[in-house]
């Protein structure tokens, strides 16, 4: 389990929760005794209304996580999530589960801080176990050069009050003795350590948003696609079009990863952003072997393990454009190549499946929530690697935008005009080459 969130960024939450009981362990016993068949459902798989105060396009963790602390935090409750498929099904359930906050530029380190903060005290605020785990963020340096690079960045944390530990090879021995230290290419020099980084269930994430959400009266509603806007004659969007039927709307979310290219030019908007296919494999069930998260600094590749056994991997994202659900096997070549360069044991694990997500890539590799140019309309979009940690932030940010129709302070800097203005937030040092982010 996490550890609470600090006070300062804890809220009170003193709503009713209708229509399920709180799981506690007295719920956990009467229900054993009743042979679990009294459980109430997760969420209300709610039918649409002709209108709402606020649509949401996308039911992964960000769409849901906005409608929660929409409700929780800024009273919000007529609010209607329209996901296309099913809850759970997009990139929300095809990550590798991994959570930190080890960011560098300004930006960005106060926004995943305060999603790392919330992540801390997500299981009790939700009252739902989406087994935050923080065994450590280590990321391992090959070279002199970024040596220095991690020590600048693991001092920009620090000063912003994030954890951050700057370890020699001999540490990391101690840490991960498995690693490739004798007979490697790229010899391991150190690495940095966050040891609040760690792992969460991706989809216990989206269930426990999703069931906060539905209690204090959202609507979550599946199968329901998006196919168009609805216009004031002004220009202002008034709702959306869905098959489904037509939902009016105050104001529209729009938070769908990697199609928010397509859905924003249903508003003829043409968005800074490319679709990419990022994979991810797990292998089969294994003893306890690694500790925490690891990744690879002369390659691209991040591994940790799950709680049932897997060794769960990836690397780059697949170098064109798709908007398929499914990579190819170069990539998969390549992420091994990674895997076996610092841990040639893995080399004996059987693969055990694989999937792919859609990461909508922006051309500073940072993300976007802001007010779009059309009256009526907000992005949440652009989160390339970074979605799934940010999950919390991302929500709670966006939920505050919809609300007031002004930046939260930590995301003040994900404008969109950023990309005219010249305000790129350029984390990796890679610019507009999105397949190297």
């Amino acid at each position: 389990m996490g550890r609470h969130m600090p006070i300062a960024w804890r809220w009170i939450n003193t709503g009713p929760e209708p229509s399920m009981s709180r799981f506690s362990i007295f719920a956990l016993a009467r229900n054993a005794l009743s042979g679990h068949r009294h459980w109430a459902p997760t969420w209300r798989d709610a039918a649409p209304k002709s209108a709402y105060d606020i649509v949401i396009i996308g039911g992964g963790g960000h769409g849901l996580a906005t409608a929660y602390y929409l409700a929780t935090v800024h009273g919000i409750s007529d609010i209607a999530v329209l996901e296309k498929g099913w809850i759970g099904g997009g990139n929300a359930g095809r990550n590798t589960t991994i959570i930190r906050s080890n960011y560098g530029l300004a930006g960005n380190t106060a926004f995943y801080e305060q999603s790392m903060k919330l992540w801390e005290g997500l299981e009790q605020d939700l009252n739902y176990n989406v087994m935050v785990s923080q065994r450590g963020v280590l990321n391992l340096y090959h070279s002199d050069g970024q040596r220095d690079a991690y020590a600048r960045r693991g001092n920009a944390m620090r000063m912003n009050g994030v954890d951050a530990e700057l370890l020699d090879a001999g540490a990391v021995r101690q840490m991960a003795p498995f690693l490739n230290f004798d007979h490697a290419r790229f010899p391991i020099m150190g690495g940095l350590l966050q040891r609040r980084g760690g792992t969460a269930r991706h989809d216990a994430v989206v269930w426990g948003y999703a069931r906060g959400a539905s209690n204090r009266g959202v609507d979550i509603i599946q199968n329901c696609e998006v196919t168009g806007f609805t216009r004031a004659p002004d220009g202002r969007i008034t709702g959306v079009e869905t098959t489904r039927g037509q939902i009016g709307a105050g104001k529209v979310g729009v938070v769908v990863a990697g199609n928010s290219s397509r859905v924003a030019a249903m508003a003829g908007l043409r968005l800074p952003i490319e679709s990419h296919v990022l994979q991810a494999f797990v292998s089969e069930a294994l003893k306890p072997i690694i500790p925490g998260v690891i990744t690879f600094g002369a390659g691209h590749f991040y591994i940790s393990q799950s709680d049932k056994g897997g060794l769960v991997f990836g690397g780059d994202i697949d170098g064109y454009n798709s908007y398929a659900s499914r990579g190819n096997l170069p990539v998969l070549e390549d992420v091994c190549e990674g895997g076996m360069a610092i841990m040639p044991m893995i080399g004996r694990a059987r693969l055990l499946r694989s999937w792919g997500g859609i990461c909508d890539m922006t051309m500073d590799g940072s993300p976007i929530i802001d007010r779009a140019p059309v009256d009526g309309l907000y992005l949440n979009a652009g989160w390339c690697y970074g979605g799934f940690k940010a999950t919390p932030a991302s929500g709670w940010c966006f939920a505050h935008l919809l609300a007031t129709d002004r930046p939260h302070p930590v995301a003040a800097a994900y404008r969109l005009d950023r990309f005219a203005t010249g305000h790129m937030i350029d984390e990796k040092g890679q610019g507009a080459q999105a397949n190297l982010h």
